[in-house]
């Protein structure tokens, strides 16, 4: 979170124990790092009289702890318990306050696994490639979770496509899309299957490709004629320039 600002200077002589992470923090600032890094993993354990206890004995925080007390006795959303945290502490400027009220709001009735999945995309998004590698990667290496349907997975491994794709990583990510087109059967996902392909393949061997489904004739055609739409519309010398432009939109409207 590049806009934390320092300006409480009291250190708890006794930590508070995050059991979820195994995790002590001692200040208001990791309290609120700790919120804010795991916003799409907050749940309804961070939201208990314990922290407000050592908010007021710890870190002289009476007024943040009486309110925190409110929210719990009015049983008011997790949400509403975390923003208040956030806004007492007057660590995060308004922009950054906006973009976390949003992503709570977001995940509001999200299954913990739909989450790790928004998580993912936000990194993904945001340019934070090899992390979302990592964050899909985690989904699918768990156990399989049942109150999601099937296609759930077939879209993590289409963030998964876009990801290795990002990477240059061209063969991956033709896999990737493979099997969330395997799992999806969503056309949208042949195109970007198929650039993949075509960017490790040798020509014959995609000419192979192609040639074993109508589909993959069907979707390497359209890319053709959009590619030649492009070039007549462009000066030739400034064509090898658009194309390359044409080909980075490309990528990024099928990640």
């Amino acid at each position: 979170m590049g806009s934390l600002i320092l300006c409480h200077d009291r250190r708890a002589s006794h930590p508070y124990e995050i059991t979820r992470i195994h995790s002590r923090i001692f200040t208001i600032e990791e309290l609120c790092y700790y919120l804010c890094n795991n916003l799409y993993l907050i749940d309804y354990t961070i939201m208990n009289s314990q922290l407000c206890v050592w908010l007021d004995e710890e870190l002289g925080m009476e007024k943040l702890s009486a309110e925190l007390k409110d929210v719990i006795r009015l049983k008011g959303s997790v949400e509403k318990f975390v923003l208040t945290i956030l806004k007492a502490s007057k660590i995060y400027r308004e922009p950054e306050m906006i973009r976390i009220q949003n992503v709570l709001e977001h995940l509001k009735n999200q299954k913990d696994i739909e989450r790790q999945k928004y998580k993912g995309d936000n990194l993904l998004e945001s340019g934070e490639v090899e992390e979302a590698i990592l964050v899909y990667q985690a989904i699918l290496n768990q156990e399989k979770d049942e109150t999601v349907d099937e296609k759930f997975y077939g879209r993590i491994y289409a963030g998964l496509g876009a990801a290795y794709g990002r990477l240059f990583l061209y063969q991956e990510s033709a896999r990737m899309y493979d099997r969330a087109y395997q799992i999806c059967q969503d056309k949208e996902l042949i195109k970007p299957y198929l650039y993949a392909s075509y960017k490790y393949m040798s020509l014959e061997e995609y000419h192979i490709l192609i040639t074993k489904q109508e589909e993959y004739m069907e979707v390497n055609a359209r890319m053709r004629r959009e590619i030649d739409e492009i070039r007549k519309t462009l000066p030739d010398e400034t064509a090898p320039e658009y194309l390359d432009k044409w080909k980075r939109q490309h990528r990024r409207s099928h990640s």
